[in-house]
């Protein structure tokens, strides 16, 4: 059974709730437990119809075990994720060396590969105060 509750304890808790109840409310309540069965019942399945309806055909095709976060485990997907070789793009390498070709010249004839300029870092004073954009705060 669900929740930790054995077919003893739910017999336990109704001889329980009839000796609190008493035998004459016992029926009444009986019925409202019935109702309430019947509308949440009601509730998950138009729930269920909602999120079918909403998802489309592929409501079906969806592999619900493999969604589980039970299955996770942290360690397996470190070490899957450190194991992994990193995926290089095929088109970022010859696209990043031909615009440093075009920058420094290179592939004329005679054109020399000029040299990385060096960051400079400025001081500032408070004769000279660093830019300031309004618009971008």
């Amino acid at each position: 059974m669900e929740f930790g509750l054995s077919f003893e304890k739910i017999i336990l808790i109704g001889v329980v709730a009839a000796l609190l109840i008493g035998p004459e409310r016992l029926p009444h309540y009986a019925e409202l437990l019935g109702q309430f069965v019947r509308r949440a019942r009601d509730w998950l399945q138009g729930a269920q119809d909602r999120v079918k309806r909403e998802m489309g055909e592929d409501f079906e095709d969806v592999d619900w075990r493999k969604l589980d976060p039970r299955q996770y485990d942290p360690r397996r997907i470190i070490r899957e994720a450190l194991l992994e070789e990193p995926a290089v793009a095929a088109t970022a390498a010859p696209r990043s060396a031909g615009a440093a070709a075009q920058r420094t010249g290179a592939g004329r004839p005679g054109a020399a590969i000029a040299p990385a300029k060096p960051a400079v870092r400025r001081h500032f004073s408070a004769a000279e105060p660093p830019p300031y954009d309004p618009e971008a705060t």
